[in-house]
This record gives structure tokens, sequence and C-alpha cells, in this order.
């Protein structure tokens, strides 16, 4: 448990976060949010993941780029895709790991959050890769470790998500090409608990997406969600008409309070992607799902196997981005993509 003394909350979110992010230079110190960080930053991030994704489809995939490196996977929240994925990265850069168990740690006896950091920090660690289920929370970390240490907001609550947007945006360009103006991306389900639904929003608006579309029933819906440079929509149908790429989203039935749905069949009669539906879209469409995927809620079976889905290609290229994440902050990129491997 974290101490309610140093708890994160949502005011801890300032607006200076994207500010924050950046050192003297307007490198990427941390990786806390999309939100405020400039088309060239996140085109960056992708073209260094795909000098990353050369190297992972290579019989030996390591680069010596973090060598003699501390990266410390601090997660308060159950993970399987992303926890794995930022080890595996960190492995792959040649980076020494620690996979902090927070449920039988001191923090289970009592010692504060900032306690723990501090411990941490002592060990020599270089970096937190953070994940919180206060919003709010990796911001508040970054404005109290010491300044040769990074941290990377790995999740947090209902605010960020910054490394699953950006291998969804890889994920795009990947099958789409380098053109975001000319795609249109459809954003189904429960936007009003998704961290990832809002990070793709900011780096789709960054990366000049021609229409960015959300679809859901009006109780999962964020107040002022048009605000955030998005076309609404409560029609799946009409929502998905001629989308380039559609993102389904998990219910997180976790996070909600009080009765948003009548029922899970409900939902998927309405707003779960089937066959049918996804003719809505273009005939060559990509179907997306942050994972993990209810079955039968959020998408059929069917699609979420069939030939359009890249579902699992966004695993595997969630280690090529996170390697490029990690690289960036700690100043220790690539210089070309012939990076001398181990």
């Amino acid at each position: 448990m974290v101490n309610k003394a140093s708890k994160p909350t949502d005011s801890m979110i300032g607006h200076d976060t994207w500010n924050i992010q950046l050192d003297a230079n307007g490198q990427l110190k941390h990786f806390l949010t999309t939100e405020g960080l400039s088309t060239e930053i996140l085109t960056r991030i992708l073209d260094t993941a795909e000098s990353f994704a050369s190297i992972n489809e290579q019989h030996v995939k390591k680069v010596p780029l973090l060598r003699g490196k501390t990266i410390a996977n601090l997660f308060f929240e159950a993970s399987t895709r992303t926890r794995n994925t930022f080890e595996l990265a960190a492995k792959r850069l040649s980076a020494d790991v620690l996979n902090i168990n927070i449920s039988t740690s001191a923090t289970s006896k009592g010692e504060t959050l900032l306690d723990t950091l501090q411990n941490l920090q002592a060990m020599q660690c270089d970096m937190f890769v953070v994940r919180h289920g206060e919003s709010g929370a990796s911001h508040y970390i970054a404005n109290r470790v010491a300044p040769h240490i990074c941290v990377i907001n790995a999740g947090d609550g209902s605010h960020a998500h910054p490394t699953q947007a950006m291998l969804d945006m890889f994920t795009i360009r990947r099958n789409k090409g380098d053109d975001f103006g000319k795609l249109r991306v459809a954003i189904v389900g429960d936007v009003l608990h998704s961290r990832v639904a809002r990070s793709q929003i900011h780096a789709l608006n960054i990366l000049n997406t021609g229409d960015v579309r959300v679809i859901a029933p009006k109780t999962l819906l964020p107040t002022g969600i048009e605000d955030m440079g998005v076309g609404v929509y409560n029609n799946m149908e009409a929502g998905i008409q001629d989308a380039d790429v559609v993102i389904m989203l998990r219910l997180q039935k976790e996070r909600m309070q009080g009765a948003l749905l009548p029922s899970e069949q409900e939902f998927y009669r309405m707003y779960g992607l089937t066959e049918e539906r996804l003719k809505s879209a273009k005939s060559d469409a990509i179907v997306m799902h942050p994972g993990p995927i209810n079955r039968g809620v959020e998408i059929e079976s069917s699609v979420a196997d069939g030939k359009q889905s890249v579902i699992l290609d966004q695993v595997t290229y969630g280690i090529s981005v996170r390697m490029a994440v990690m690289s960036m902050v700690l100043g220790r990129e690539p210089e070309t993509n012939g990076e001398t491997i181990e």
C-alpha cells in the first residue's frame, strides 16, 4: 500500500507534465505522457523503434547500448504484456533489471512510496518504470527522484499510457505508411476509463491524423471529450464507417463505479466488433486492441484472430518501442541501423 501522506492524486498532474519530460536541450528525460510533445519527438521514437525492430528479428537480439545501467520495474498494478515487454526491452539493451514485487516488498509493511524510491536510488538505479493505479503517480515520482534517474510511465490510473500509445502508432505506421494525414482512426469502447485512449488521441493528433473518432455509449465518454480534437459517435456502424484503423478498448470494470452499462451482453450487442460490423470499415482496415481481450464482450473471436487483426503484432512491436524510449531517455540511441550486435 502507498502511505496516504505520499499518495499521488489527479491534482499532482500539473500542466507542466510535458515540460518535466524534457531536459535543457529539449530531449526526453522522462516519458510520462504523449500530451504536449512535438511531432519531431514522436517521429523520432518511431524511427528509433524501427532500427530496433530489425534487431529483434535477428537470431541474436541484443545490443550493448545500456550495458552498466540498472532499470527497476515498479508495478503496483497487475500486468502481463507491459511488464514483460519492458523487461525484455531492457535486457535486449543489455541493462540490469530489477523486478520489484510490490506485494512482498517493504511497502506492504507500511514503508512510504518515497522511502521505497530513496532505497532504490541508494542501489544506484538509473531508471524507474512505473505502473500505478493512481493518476499522476509517475509525474509525482519524476518530480522527486534524484536528477540522474529517468522515469517512464507504464500506466497511471485513467490518465496516460504513453508507451502503449507509441507502440500503437508504430503498428499503424508499419501497416499504413508514414502519412497519418490520410487516415481515419476509430477508437471504440470504454473511453472514460482508458488511459490508453487518452494517450492514443494525443499521439494521433500530434502526428496530424486526418480523422480521429471515438465511439462509445454516452456513459463511457469523458466530459469534454470533443475538446480533444475527436469526432464523437454513439452509433458503432456510423463511427467505423470507412475507417482505416479500428482500435477496440477493454471494458475496465474494476474502475467503474455505479451502473454505467446495462450488461456486458448489451454492450456487445451495441458496440462489439463482429465480422458483420467490420464490413463498415475499409476492406483493408486493421483491427487493434491493447489487451487483455474480453472475447465476446468487446470483440468477436473470429475478428480478434482474423486476417485484419494486428493485435499480436502490437505485442511484438512493444519491445522495439520500449527499447527506443529507454535508449532515448538515457541518451544512448543507436547512431545507425547497423548498431553492433553482441
